[in-house]
């Protein structure tokens, strides 16, 4: 069954298991929850019980909304919902919230939803703002909250979990730059293909990222189980105001699809709360209808783990010039 097929399968014959995971006493950040999926993910682990859900958001005042959205659906108390501040194109931003997350008692769960896709072409701290948001601002958030999701391990004999939102999308990049000696640098070519295409490599960088990330932790770990689950999932195609650039005629043909073959807001926010409910075995695993599944041609084929080694190392390249030293938080 060809991706396309099994796409269309998902969208119209399969229906996500409800979240029955309990999170009492556990702490989770949900990035970019003010609205769509997150904010329905963060609903669902306050239905569940999660001691304090942090809304991570870009705008406070829409933040303070979603909580309170949240609050009257579930009547769980005020302070079980925190807001903070959170810009995934501002390092500075990231590097804050890292910082004010290891003052936390103990960190559960992270899911990293947050994520842009555009057909505007700009460079927004030295990369194009697509790969900025859902690449490097997402790889330096993980790296920015290991330790603490290390040390709450330790504190708690747990195992936190950290679940990125990729796409089906990665299938179908076709990412011609992989060619290219620097990868990133050729990302930066304004004459690169941009709106779909670069927001499905940006998403198979993801689950690059992902895969090496899990495959060196594990190596470093003793016994040979990660301390910190790693993985990413698929929502699938989900009703949202995630393709608000559109023009008002794509706008319209966006509404057509979406009435065609989208799931609800509600149903696709079930993959992220999955993601962070699975167990060990899905430590560096691409997620899709809340199980493990199997990723692009790109990823599992002849030359994919070479690719995708060569990326971590581009990335981690990156991610030293903006803080020196962070790979050693692995």
């Amino acid at each position: 069954m060809g991706w396309f097929t099994s796409f269309l399968y998902s969208q119209f014959f399969v229906t996500l298991p409800e979240p029955i995971k309990d999170f009492s006493g556990q702490t989770v950040i949900v990035t970019g929850s003010n609205t769509g999926l997150g904010l329905e993910a963060a609903r669902h682990l306050s239905r569940l019980n999660a001691t304090l859900i942090i809304l991570a958001v870009r705008n406070k005042g829409k933040g303070e909304a979603a909580k309170e959205s949240i609050l009257a659906s579930t009547n769980r108390q005020e302070t079980s919902i925190e807001v903070w501040d959170l810009d995934m194109q501002s390092y500075e931003s990231i590097k804050a919230f890292c910082t004010r997350a290891s003052t936390l008692p103990r960190l559960d769960a992270v899911i990293e939803n947050a994520g842009i896709m555009t057909k505007y072409f700009k460079i927004v701290g030295g990369y194009e703002s697509t790969i900025t948001t859902n690449v490097i601002g997402t790889f330096l958030l993980v790296l920015g909250l290991l330790p603490k999701l290390k040390q709450s391990a330790k504190d708690f004999n747990i195992q936190p979990r950290l679940s990125i939102v990729s796409s089906d999308l990665h299938f179908i990049a076709k990412f011609p730059e992989r060619h290219s000696e620097d990868i990133f640098d050729a990302l930066n070519d304004e004459k690169s293909e941009m709106s779909m295409e670069r927001y499905a490599v940006s998403k198979l960088l993801e689950v690059f990222g992902v895969r090496e990330l899990a495959s060196m932790m594990t190596k470093d770990s003793k016994p040979d189980s990660p301390s910190v689950i790693v993985n990413c999932m698929t929502p699938g195609a989900c009703k949202s105001d995630f393709h608000r650039e559109n023009s008002s005629i794509g706008g319209i043909i966006q509404s057509i699809l979406d009435a065609l073959i989208a799931r609800t807001t509600e149903a696709g926010s079930r993959t992220l709360v999955a993601g962070i409910a699975a167990g060990e075995e899905s430590h560096g695993a691409y997620m899709a209808d809340c199980k493990i599944g199997e990723p692009g041609s790109l990823v599992l084929g002849t030359d994919g783990k070479a690719l995708q080694e060569t990326v971590w190392d581009q990335l981690i390249r990156q991610l030293e010039i903006i803080q020196p030293g962070i790979s050693k938080n692995i």
